[in-house]
């Protein structure tokens, strides 16, 4: 991302760090943070792709549930609406469908299901 990193480890654990003014680190605070810290919110769940955009990121689990978070503008979050999340919070709108992969950029956020669709927000 623009001022974020995110990192995969071997065994699925998700970690953030660095600029996190607009939630984009996924720890519950708009707070930079210096040091890799790993994001509780989704422990127990194995990570298998993420995505860091400008002041968003993305993660997909191995059920391959989407959750996004961080600045929600021009609804790059997927959510239906605006709103800034601090936290991970699952896309509704892929109830049903398991992501694969992920991308991220400045304003928007692409998907693909394993069924080979594209979605872009």
């Amino acid at each position: 991302g623009d001022g974020h990193s995110l990192a995969l480890t071997a065994d699925g654990a998700f970690w953030s760090w660095g600029g996190g003014g607009e939630g984009q680190l996924g720890h519950g605070i708009e707070q930079n943070q210096p040091l890799p810290k790993k994001i509780e919110a989704l422990a127990g769940q194995r990570t298998i792709a993420v995505g860091a955009g400008y002041f968003h990121s993305l993660a997909v689990t191995a059920d391959g549930t989407l959750r996004s978070w961080g600045e929600g503008t021009y609804g790059k979050l997927g959510h239906g609406d605006w709103q800034d999340q601090l936290l991970p919070m699952k896309v509704e709108a892929f109830a049903g469908q398991r992501v694969f992969a992920v991308s991220a950029g400045t304003s928007h956020s692409i998907a693909l299901t394993a069924d080979g669709a594209v979605f872009t927000s």
